[in-house]
């Protein structure tokens, strides 16, 4: 099996192999350079990815700053799932944060997936509440844990990305401005 089949069994359940194997084919492994736009606000996201390898980042340019909304690492799904669903312009922008290799589908592919597995909306179900509730994990984070409790969790969870991504970008992620996450790094390390 795969990785790629791996993760997907792991995001939809359990599909039968034979399914598994074509819905697999469906995808087409990508190159990123550094700095591609996989996405840009206000267009449609007719792609779902799967980073295979990489970085990417879903951001957004307000008036007066960038709000970094997710990064996406090795093993993650990557869209603006309500322009996906949807079909309307995109609110993020996707970008890779370095050279990065990911599987897309296309919308017209992801329709397929129904034909191949009967029972494809209760899998679908199951990923959108997967999506769903890692969302809620963060918004019950930002209410409920300060601005070092979220740095720390984040930190145990994802140290590698300390080393690998801009620190601006994930204090956007944590909710915290630049130097808020600059006074806690530094009393974390010393």
């Amino acid at each position: 099996m795969t990785e790629l089949e791996q993760y997907i069994n792991s995001y939809f359940g359990i599909v039968q192999s034979e399914e598994l194997l074509q819905i697999s084919s469906l995808f087409k492994l990508t190159t990123l350079k550094k700095g591609d736009f996989l996405l840009q606000t206000g267009k449609k996201s007719d792609q779902l990815c799967f980073v295979q390898s990489g970085l990417l980042r879903m951001f957004v340019q307000t008036k007066d700053k960038e709000v970094t909304q997710w990064i996406s690492t090795k093993g993650y799904f990557s869209t603006d799932l309500s322009s996906f669903i949807f079909e309307t312009p995109s609110r993020w922008n996707i970008h890779a944060l370095v050279d990065s290799e990911v599987y897309v589908l296309t919308k017209r592919e992801y329709e397929k997936i129904g034909e191949i597995v009967p029972k494809w909306n209760e899998l679908e179900k199951l990923f959108i509440v997967k999506c769903f509730t890692m969302l809620e994990d963060r918004v019950f984070s930002h209410l409920s844990m300060s601005a070092e409790e979220r740095y720390q969790r984040f930190f145990e969870n994802n140290k590698d990305l300390f080393n690998q991504v801009p620190l601006q970008y994930i204090a956007s992620m944590l909710g915290m401005s630049a130097e808020t996450f600059s006074r806690i790094r530094k009393k974390q390390l010393s």
